[in-house]
């Protein structure tokens, strides 16, 4: 799938799009990096009412390609790259939304199968 992002689009309908492909998956969006293996503060977290345009220099459209055998690091990695500000990957375990930090060299589609998985439990 890809996404286009382009500075008048809103942080939720990306996140909305993101889930429509991955349903056990979400993303939410922060200022500054975060090293590997290291978790993204919720005081850095940015509101999703924002437009990408808000947050970055540049007003180029761009498709950002996102499929199953991409790992979370490498999104997470690209994104920042790309965009100038981050973006976590959160997957459902039961009731609750974990960070994938400790799971950042697994692929979003081992991501989503394991929350699938822990949702049948």
């Amino acid at each position: 799938m890809s996404i286009l992002v382009s500075n008048d689009r809103i942080l939720s309908e990306i996140q909305r799009e993101f889930s429509e492909k991955f349903s056990f998956l979400k993303i939410e969006f922060y200022h500054g990096e975060h090293d590997e293996g290291e978790g993204s503060s919720d005081k850095r977290m940015i509101d999703t009412s924002l437009s990408v345009g808000q947050l970055r220099n540049g007003n180029a459209a761009t498709e950002f390609s996102i499929h199953g055998n991409l790992k979370t690091a490498t999104f997470e990695e690209t994104w920042q790259e790309t965009f100038g500000f981050s973006v976590q990957v959160f997957r459902k375990s039961g009731n609750v939304w974990l960070q994938t930090t400790t799971t950042d060299s697994w692929t979003l589609a081992e991501q989503q199968r394991e929350a699938e998985e822990s949702a049948s439990l």
